[in-house]
C-alpha cells in the first residue's frame, strides 16, 4: 500500500512538473513577431520616428503593443544589459565584450542598422552667424575657441554657449569620438535634459549653439518638425575634407547625408537580445523592410535598406 502510494504520488508530482511546463512553454508560444505586448528602450533622439514606427507597425497588427522608453544612451543600454528591455535603439553596436558577456547566457544579440542619422547645429533666430567651419565647430569642444569674435571679428554676442541634450547620451560619445576628445568639454559646454530642451534653450538665448539630432528637424512634413524650425535656424557646416576651401557650406538635409557631405553623420541600429522569435524581432524586421524604411526616408532620415533618388538641378 505504501508503494502504491509513493507511486501515485510521484505521479502526481510529474503531472503538476508537467503542466507548470505546458504554461511557461504556452507563454513564450504565445508571443510571436506579430503578436505580444513588450517593453523596449529607444535613444530619445529617435522619439519623432519611432513613435510613427510603433503607431503604424499596431496598426497593421491589431494584437502586437509595443511600449518605449525614450531615454538617454546610456540608460537604453542599461536597460538592455539588465534584461529589462529585450529591443533596443541606438546609435552605436555592442562591443565584442559585450556581445561575449551576453553570450555567456546563451543570448546571442541580433543588430540591425536602419538608417542614417546625424547630428545638427541650431543658432538663435537673431544670430547673423548661418555658416561655421568644422574646424570651429571643433575648436570649441577643445577650448581654442570660446567667443562669437573668434568666428566673426564683426560679431558682439559676446560668449559662445555650446549646449546639448543629456550627459548620458549618444551625441555626446558621438562628440567625443569624431574629435578625439582626451579632456572633458569646456565650461562653456553643459547639457540640458532633452533635444526639445535644447531647441527651448537656442530659442531664448542668443549667443547659443545647440547639439541636437536631425531627427527633430528633418520631417518638413510633421507639424512639430516645422514648429521647431520657426523658432531656430540650422547652421551651415562646411565638409571635413575641403574645410570651407571649396567655398560650399552643407546643412543636414537628407540629400547630404546620403551623399556624405555633410560632416557629422551616424548610423541608428535596432538591437535585440531575444531567445526565441518574439515581437521584438518582427517589428526590427518590419522597420528594416519596406514600409518602416519609407517611414524613415518620409522622415527625412535616409534609409539604410532602401536607395534614395538624388537629382541634381543646374542653374545655368
Amino acid at each position: 500500500m505504501k508503494v502504491k502510494n509513493k507511486i501515485n504520488l510521484l505521479y502526481l508530482m510529474l503531472l503538476v512538473t508537467l503542466i507548470s511546463c505546458n504554461q511557461q512553454a504556452g507563454t513564450v508560444i504565445d508571443e510571436t513577431p506579430t503578436r505580444g505586448n513588450i517593453k523596449i528602450a529607444c535613444d530619445e533622439s529617435f522619439k519623432l520616428l519611432f513613435d510613427t514606427e510603433i503607431y503604424t507597425f499596431e496598426s497593421l497588427y491589431q494584437f502586437a503593443k509595443i511600449n518605449p522608453s525614450y531615454l538617454p544612451e546610456n540608460d537604453v543600454l542599461d536597460l538592455f544589459f539588465k534584461d529589462s528591455v529585450r529591443t533596443i535603439v541606438t546609435t552605436r553596436t555592442l562591443t565584442k565584450a559585450e556581445e561575449d558577456g551576453l553570450k555567456k547566457n546563451n543570448i546571442i544579440a541580433q543588430t540591425t542598422t536602419i538608417a542614417y542619422d546625424g547630428l545638427a547645429f541650431i543658432i538663435n533666430k537673431e544670430n547673423s552667424d548661418t555658416t561655421m567651419l568644422y574646424s570651429s565647430i571643433k575648436d570649441i569642444f577643445t577650448g581654442k575657441i570660446s567667443t562669437w569674435k573668434d568666428i566673426n571679428p564683426k560679431s558682439s554676442l559676446g560668449n559662445i554657449e555650446m549646449v546639448f541634450d543629456n550627459e548620458k547620451s549618444a551625441n555626446v560619445r558621438f562628440i567625443n569620438e569624431k574629435f578625439e576628445l582626451k579632456q572633458a568639454f569646456p565650461k562653456n559646454c553643459f547639457a540640458v535634459n532633452s533635444n526639445e530642451e535644447v531647441i527651448n534653450y537656442v530659442e531664448k538665448t542668443k549667443n547659443a549653439i545647440g547639439l541636437i539630432s536631425v531627427n527633430y528637424i528633418s520631417d518638413r512634413h510633421d507639424s512639430l518638425t516645422l514648429s521647431f524650425l520657426k523658432r531656430v535656424n540650422v547652421l551651415a557646416i562646411s565638409s571635413q575634407l575641403d574645410d570651407g576651401s571649396s567655398g560650399y557650406y552643407y546643412r543636414p538635409y537628407q540629400a547630404y547625408i546620403a551623399d556624405l557631405s555633410y560632416p557629422f553623420i551616424r548610423k541608428v541600429h535596432i538591437i535585440t537580445r531575444e531567445t526565441f522569435t518574439g515581437l521584438g524581432t518582427g517589428f526590427r524586421q518590419f522597420v528594416a523592410g519596406e514600409v518602416g524604411q519609407r517611414i524613415i526616408l518620409k522622415s527625412g532620415l535616409v534609409p539604410f535598406t532602401m536607395p534614395i533618388r538624388l537629382i541634381n538641378i543646374s542653374t545655368e
